[in-house]
């Protein structure tokens, strides 16, 4: 595997700026709603829905999982005829999750990038996606927590690529996004601890 610094700083950069697209910020805001001083002070999908409506919140969910996939499927389009595109693709998604999580448009705060994330896993790890959302799904219907859900997709990421024998890029990176997610949501583990 031979990477180009110009792609791979392509790939991180357009990866970071589509992160940092605001949406929760600026969805709030069109409907008079400062989504950093209500609820959880999240921009994310959950709080908007919680704090303005469930049609805002669906909308927000919808355009954070679009520029994840974006993200991370860019490069695999543009370095289609390369042997490292999995790698650019993966830089993009990561950098997609770093920006949605510190955007540059809301002074370097946002949202926790689950929704971002899925959508990039989406592109590049469908069968680990699938078994994350299957896991969502039975921990959110089993407890009623989105955070707890949204903590245990992503630490089944990694483990359901190492089992499902995927490239060792996959299971690292969708082990680093997994630390990312579980960091983003510290202050839901001590909600939940107490």
């Amino acid at each position: 595997m031979s990477l180009d610094g110009i792609s791979v700083a392509l790939s991180a950069g357009i990866g970071y700026a589509l992160g940092s697209l605001a949406f929760g910020y600026w969805v709030a805001k069109a409907n008079g709603v400062d989504i950093f001083a209500v609820g959880s002070r999240s921009p994310g999908a959950t709080n908007v829905k919680r704090s303005v409506g469930r049609g805002a919140g669906n909308l927000v969910f919808i355009l954070d999982f679009l520029k994840g996939l974006a993200a991370a499927g860019w490069p695999l389009i543009a370095y289609s005829k390369s042997p490292s595109l999995e790698y650019y693709a993966l830089i993009g998604l990561f950098g997609g999750i770093i920006g949605h999580s510190f955007s540059v448009f809301t002074r370097f705060r946002g949202g926790k990038g689950v929704a971002t994330m899925l959508g990039g896993v989406l592109a590049l790890m469908p069968w680990a996606a699938l078994v994350g959302v299957a896991v969502w799904l039975i921990v959110f219907y089993s407890t009623r927590y989105v955070s707890l859900s949204s903590i245990l997709m992503a630490v089944s990421l990694p483990v359901s690529n190492w089992l499902l024998a995927s490239a060792q890029a996959l299971v690292w990176i969708s082990g680093l996004m997994a630390i990312v997610i579980v960091y983003r949501h510290k202050s839901n583990i001590g909600r939940l601890i107490r």
